[in-house]
This record gives C-alpha cells, sequence and structure tokens, in this order.
C-alpha cells in the first residue's frame, strides 16, 4: 500500500473524536486492499485501486463520513444523512460492523477489476430498433447521396431521424420532415447539425 503522508497530517489535523474514527477506516481499508493507493481528492482522504476510487473518508466539525463509491447509501437514519452511505459518524460506535466494511470494500474492489469502476454497472437498456417507414426508404432510394450517409450512420444518428419522422402527427408535417432530411443527409448532416459546434 502506498502511504500519502498528506493523509497523515489530515488525520492529525482532525478534531480529537475524529482521529481513532478516521485511523481505524484506514487501517480497515489497508488490511483488506493491500494494493489499495492513498491519496487526496476533493479535499478528503481517498483510496484507489489501479487509478480508480474505492473509496473515502472525511471528518467534520461533530462527524466523520465514509464513502464506499458505487455501493449507495448503507447507513442508519438514526446517526443522520451525511455525507457517504453510513451517515454521521461521531465515535468508533458509530461504525458499522467491521465484517460489513471489509465485504462492500472487496465488492468494490471487485467492481473495479471486472468493469474497470467501483460503480455498479449499469444495465443498457435497448431501445427497439425502429423500423425504416416505406414512404423514408422511397425518399432514400431516390436521392443515393442521402442513402449512403444514412446507411453510414451509428444506429443513435439514424434514429434521430427517424424518431423525428415517425412523430410528426400530421402528413403534410411527415412528408416536409422527409423532404428536409434528404435534404441534410445528401448534405452528409447529422439531423441535428445546427448544434454540433455549440
Amino acid at each position: 500500500m502506498k502511504i500519502d503522508p498528506r493523509i497523515d497530517a489530515y488525520i492529525v489535523n482532525a478534531a480529537p473524536f475524529a482521529r481513532p474514527i478516521l485511523t481505524r477506516l484506514r487501517a480497515v481499508v489497508h488490511e483488506v486492499l493491500p494494493g489499495a493507493e492513498e491519496t487526496i481528492k476533493w479535499g478528503m482522504p481517498h483510496f484507489t485501486l489501479a487509478g480508480k476510487n474505492v473509496a473515502g473518508m472525511a471528518a467534520f466539525k461533530a462527524h466523520c463520513s465514509f464513502v464506499i463509491h458505487g455501493d449507495g447509501r448503507q447507513g442508519a437514519p438514526a446517526r443522520g444523512e451525511g455525507m457517504g452511505q453510513f451517515g454521521k459518524i461521531a465515535s468508533l460506535d458509530d461504525l458499522p460492523p467491521e465484517a460489513e466494511l471489509r465485504d462492500h470494500l472487496a465488492s468494490a474492489a471487485e467492481r473495479i477489476t471486472t468493469h474497470g469502476s467501483a460503480g455498479r454497472p449499469r444495465s443498457r437498456a435497448t431501445r427497439p430498433e425502429i423500423t425504416v417507414p416505406d414512404d423514408l426508404a422511397a425518399a432514400l432510394a431516390a436521392s443515393p447521396a442521402a442513402k449512403v450517409t444514412f446507411d453510414g450512420f451509428a444506429p443513435s444518428h439514424r434514429r434521430d431521424y427517424l424518431d423525428w419522422i415517425v412523430g410528426a402527427k400530421r402528413a403534410e408535417t411527415r412528408s416536409s420532415r422527409i423532404a428536409q432530411a434528404i435534404e441534410w443527409l445528401a448534405e452528409g448532416k447529422k439531423r441535428n447539425w445546427k448544434y454540433e459546434k455549440c
């Protein structure tokens, strides 16, 4: 474990009630994550693995906080909300059971190893593909330059055009949007090309 002397100074300069809390939290992190490195981020001691945040701690006037990245809120409401999952930690008695801390730290380290971040992986909700409507397909067939552009776009850029066109409520609006789309596509433009340089 790479020790950062700034964390030693942070603990020494903390209020007397906070020093044993910060020291204990630091020791648990060292025991569970021997390969972690210490640093200061956002003005608070943090622990990282492979350059990714695992946990952080802070001392305030009347309480401390401990954050395990990607772990969500764990703190008991009786201890107050405070920053971090475990609520306001005003004494060693307010710390969660050490086995619980160890499990949460190990889980965060595992997420870094498997997903590259301590954050919980998000399920990627896939939106169903929108079928190219017949009227747009006919217009694309009549304009080879527009078709080449449309077919070469990423699915998200094709969807921008499709959402815009199928979202028209009136037939006249839809026809107008298809004509505009063909013009922009023939010029190689994405649907929101006007905002690309904002």
